[in-house]
């Protein structure tokens, strides 16, 4: 494998990278979570005849809503302290 061949793999590695960390990153992706776990949340309430179970399905839908809000703050905070 030439320098050419290595080096053309490795920008293609880093695009599938890129791709991946906006991915990761994006507003959509969070918003996609919280509606799949609001449905699992609301379908599990349901059957278990726990009501209003269109109200009790936010429960966990705002703890992952709130962990993606607190969780970059307790990152920096960490490796502020490990730098």
């Amino acid at each position: 494998m030439g320098i050419e061949d290595r080096i053309a793999a490795l920008e293609a590695r880093n695009l599938a990278v890129e791709a991946n960390k906006r991915w990761e990153t994006h507003p959509l992706r969070r918003v996609a979570i919280a509606v799949i776990t609001y449905l699992c949340a609301f379908i599990y309430m349901r059957i278990m005849g726990l009501e209003p179970a269109f109200i009790g399905a936010f429960v966990p839908v705002g703890g992952y809503l709130l962990s993606t809000i607190s969780l970059p703050i307790l990152r920096k905070w960490v490796e502020s302290r490990n730098a």
